[in-house]
């Protein structure tokens, strides 16, 4: 099973159908909302570069091969994430 992070914002859409999408799938993930919590947010926009959401971070339960998929790119996400 792959561990999922998301990183979101209340106010995003893409965030929102992220959200839905997943649970549509029955996946479990946790989600971490950069307004509330800066020092995520700087972790994630030093980890990729950029500021927009969502980021997913797909990694195996013991947080190796991480993967980053900036956006929500179903394909790229159900294909990292076996879903």
């Amino acid at each position: 099973m792959k561990k999922i992070t998301i990183y979101t914002s209340p106010t995003c859409g893409h965030c929102t159908q992220l959200k839905e999408w997943l649970a549509e799938k029955e996946v479990k993930y946790q989600e971490i909302n950069v307004i509330v919590d800066a020092e995520q947010r700087k972790y994630i926009v030093e980890k990729t570069g950029q500021m927009g959401v969502p980021v997913v971070v797909i990694s195996d339960e013991d947080g190796s091969n991480e993967q980053i998929v900036l956006g929500f790119d179903q394909e790229q996400i159900a294909k990292l994430g076996n879903i």
